[in-house]
């Protein structure tokens, strides 16, 4: 009897190692994966095709639009000594010519309005802020896109949610199982699209802003320089 239960003792301790190893060589088989971007977007599924278009589209106008606008910005004081000389000396066809030559919106603001001397003040300034409207004008080209990329992206990361709950119930109807490896395909869906629209809409947002700010600045500088402008024509009246 104690024969047989020192066999039953040692073969039971044998089992047991047997299984041991044999979970342990299949852990080792297991790689040891680490979650790279690009996959994590992949697992976001079609909704990430929109939210990277729309990135896109707003980088590429943000940065079209910043250089212009700084561009537009540049200082332009030796531009108005320029043509300040010019109408003191009497002048006028240079003031004309160095306004044209500046390809600037300073520049073409001031010469319709050396193109207008000789009619009355009211209609040089009207000259001068139409030309000023249709300059700016320019510089806020296609702004409004930016924001709304930055309306749009959170809509489609919250469309993403809504398709990833679809995922999830739908893969819990087909296999009748709730378990965490079903459902997660439907979470990543869910979580990635939800994160790229708010980040996409983010940052479209700020570029948003910061462009309406440059543009700003500069109608600030045009109204300062048509001021002094208009004030230089009216100083022989004085």
């Amino acid at each position: 009897m104690m024969l047989l239960l020192q066999v039953a003792a040692d073969t039971t301790a044998k089992l047991i190692d047997t299984a041991q190893t044999a979970a342990t060589q299949q852990l080792a088989k297991i790689p040891d994966e680490e979650l790279r971007f690009g996959d994590l977007l992949i697992k976001g599924g079609w909704v990430m095709i929109p939210i990277g278009i729309l990135a896109i589209l707003g980088l590429v106008i943000f940065f079209e639009r910043f250089f212009t606008i700084r561009k537009a910005s540049k200082d332009e004081s030796h531009l108005m000594s320029q043509v300040r000389s010019s109408i003191h000396s009497g002048d006028l066809q240079s003031a004309i010519a160095i306004c044209r030559n500046s390809n600037s919106p300073l520049g073409r603001m001031l010469q319709k309005g050396l193109l207008r001397i000789g009619r009355p003040i009211k209609d040089i300034e009207g000259a001068i802020e139409n030309v000023g409207k249709l300059e700016v004008s320019k510089l806020e080209k296609n702004i409004g896109i930016i924001g709304i990329v930055a309306g749009i992206a959170p809509m489609f990361g919250f469309l993403g949610t809504i398709a990833g709950v679809i995922k999830i119930f739908y893969d819990i109807s087909k296999t009748d199982n709730i378990s965490m490896g079903v459902i997660s395909g439907g979470l990543y869906v869910k979580m990635v699209t939800s994160a790229a629209g708010l980040f996409v809409g983010i940052i479209a947002y700020v570029c948003y802003h910061i462009l309406n700010m440059m543009v700003d600045k500069v109608i600030l500088k045009l109204e300062t320089d048509a001021i002094e402008f208009i004030d230089l024509l009216e100083e022989p009246s004085k």
